[in-house]
């Protein structure tokens, strides 16, 4: 945008020329306006790139401003010297003939004298900065035009009050220019700061939204004292006056604060502004959940989903042992991360329908016979909405969690959600292999039994599963080295969290 408005300030002297006419005008003459008009076309150009790129450093945009304006300026007082030599709009001041702001010679000045108005005015609120420092920019483009008058009519010899009077009104104009200018600046400084106070959470630091679930948004923090990056989950703002929502906000903070394990989402904190916005902080990973791993690069291979399945059985141990089931075990709450300098780093994320049979929290917030969870990966006893379900709920959602990253597709395929809801209940998955031949039919086998109908059918317990995974034949080892290659190879430019 900051482009294409000097862009356009870059074009008004062409516009002038054509305004004011000027015939036989010579040909070095004419390149150099032709090259303006490139050049104008140029800035245009990189106007549109820089407000799509918008990750550059700050030193870099300086640079990029400093030449944009830069041209501009140059433009500017080529096409004021040139006007005003052509058409000979100084001649006759220099017996002290009149009072040029009132003459034709005033009159002529006028659009050239408005358009340094507009180009300083520009600057100042389209480039954010101190004032201090646009001042000192502004200053010198206001300057500029009123130096080439200057030097215009020295060498003409004019000088007493036709030069006070010459000069009075352009002054005056760019005075006002650098005030106004300088006052924008200023102001939209000030009203910046306020909205970077406003998306301040306790000493969180809102940068940008990462992504968002059944019951807040996720941004991309940082802490003001440490410096150190997060991820803030905030309640969205048209479910910050319902109580049960807000009762399940806060049980998914206790239950994930209780879990300790490295293949778990960490929380830092949590707490609510003056204004009632409740929020928690917990640990930025940047990486790429499940879902958008598949989708993006295709189906893993089998040692991968392997090594990442037994990481996310760790998590659920430990969940498992304190009485917590997580009820929304899905590919997007499976991130996959570099943390500490391993790669692949299976993270298991939000517990907001996370139940809890140990009784230490409130379970009335999810009544008897309402189904809660993905349909995609719910297994058939929590479709049903049955009250007395057990983590081999969890182990089948895993399951059909391994089916997509194995296959590019859940177990029951794109359908409408009750045509989802029937499957999971009465049909039997499709074997792997009729989606990918090559898969070794142990981990197949392993894969089948997560998504038997019946809990009794599937694995006891996830440390059961673990010990499947760790023995199933042909699928080889998921080395750290394949890991930091496959992340080399596939960088992740834009970063989110589910």
């Amino acid at each position: 945008m900051v482009g294409v408005c000097v862009a356009f300030f870059g074009i008004l002297p062409l516009l002038s020329l054509r305004y004011f006419g000027a015939p036989d005008v010579s040909s070095s003459v004419r390149l150099f306006f032709g090259l303006q008009w490139f050049a104008a076309a140029a800035i245009l150009g990189l106007g549109v790139f820089l407000w799509q790129k918008r990750s550059l450093s700050v030193d870099v945009l300086r640079k990029i401003e400093v030449l944009i304006f830069g041209v501009a300026t140059g433009a500017f007082a080529f096409g004021n010297a040139y006007l005003v030599h052509r058409h000979g709009w100084l001649d006759g001041l220099e017996a002290g003939v009149g009072h040029p702001f009132l003459t034709e010679a005033g009159t002529r000045l006028d659009p050239l004298t408005l358009r340094w108005y507009a180009l300083v005015v520009a600057y100042g609120t389209l480039i954010p900065n101190t004032w201090r420092r646009c001042a000192a920019v502004v200053g010198t483009m206001a300057v500029t035009p009123l130096v080439v008058l200057l030097v215009q009519a020295s060498v003409r010899g004019i000088g007493g009050s036709s030069l006070f009077s010459l000069m009075l009104y352009p002054t005056v104009w760019m005075a006002l220019a650098v005030v106004t200018s300088v006052f924008g600046s200023y102001r939209l400084s000030v009203l910046q700061q306020q909205v970077d106070q406003a998306r301040k959470l306790g000493q969180y630091q809102l940068k940008r939204r990462l992504g968002a679930g059944g019951m807040g948004q996720v941004y991309l923090a940082e802490h003001v004292q440490l410096k150190q990056p997060c991820a803030v989950k905030v309640i969205r703002p048209e479910q910050a006056g319902d109580g049960a929502t807000l009762r399940r906000f806060e049980r998914e903070v206790q239950a994930t604060a209780r879990l300790k394990h490295w293949n778990t989402v960490q929380i830092y904190d949590y707490g609510h502004t003056e204004g009632g916005t409740f929020y928690y902080a917990m640990e930025y990973l940047p990486g790429l959940n499940l879902d958008d791993m598949v989708r993006q690069h295709g189906p893993l291979p089998p040692a991968r989903v392997v090594h990442l399945l037994r990481q996310v059985c760790a998590a659920l141990k430990e969940a498992h042992a304190i009485g917590l089931i997580h009820r929304d075990i899905k590919p997007a709450n499976i991130i996959v991360a570099e943390r500490g300098g391993v790669h692949d780093v299976a993270k298991l994320l939000d517990f907001g329908l996370v139940k809890d049979v140990g009784g230490r929290m409130d379970e009335n917030l999810t009544q008897q016979g309402t189904m809660a969870g993905t349909p995609g990966y719910m297994s058939p006893e929590q479709m049903a909405g049955e009250a007395r379900i057990d983590a081999r709920s969890d182990i089948y959602s895993l399951g059909a969690v391994a089916y997509f990253v194995l296959t590019g597709r859940p177990p029951f395929g794109e359908r409408s959600v009750v045509q989802v809801l029937a499957a999971h209940i009465y049909e039997k998955p499709a074997p792997l292999i009729e989606h990918r031949p090559d898969l070794p039919l142990e981990l197949q086998e392993i894969v089948l039994r997560c998504l038997a109908k019946a809990p009794e059918d599937r694995y006891p317990d996830v440390e059961a599963l673990a010990s499947a995974l760790a023995r199933c034949a042909g699928c080889g080892e998921w080395s750290e080295a394949a890991a930091a290659r496959w992340w080399r190879e596939h960088p992740v430019e834009n970063l989110t969290l589910a």
